[in-house]
C-alpha cells in the first residue's frame, strides 16, 4: 500500500509540474494583463500544490509552512494585480 501510494504521490507531482509550465508559457505569451494575472494566480496555486505533495512525500512539515506563507502571499499580490489592472494606480 505504501508503494502504490508513493506512486500516486510522483505522478501526481510530475503532473502539477507540467501544469506549471503550461501557466509560465501562458504568462509569457498572454495576451493581456487580465490572461497573465489569472496564470500568475494559477501558477502560484500550482506551485502551493507542489509543496505540499513534496511535504507528503519528504515527510517534512517545513514544505507545509513554505506553503501556507506562499498563500498568503500570493493572496495579497493577486488582489494588489487586479486593483492595479482595473485603476490604473495602486493606491
Amino acid at each position: 500500500m505504501a508503494e502504490l501510494l508513493r506512486i500516486v504521490l510522483f505522478t501526481s507531482l510530475a503532473i502539477h509540474i507540467v501544469l506549471t509550465a503550461i501557466c509560465v508559457w501562458r504568462l509569457w505569451r498572454g495576451e493581456s494583463a487580465p490572461d497573465r494575472l489569472i496564470g500568475l494566480d494559477l501558477m502560484a496555486t500550482l506551485v502551493l500544490a507542489i509543496l505540499v505533495l513534496m511535504a507528503q512525500i519528504e515527510q517534512s512539515r517545513l514544505y507545509i509552512d513554505v506553503a501556507l506563507a506562499l498563500a498568503a502571499l500570493s493572496f495579497v499580490g493577486t488582489i494588489a494585480l487586479a486593483k492595479y489592472i482595473a485603476d490604473q494606480q495602486m493606491f
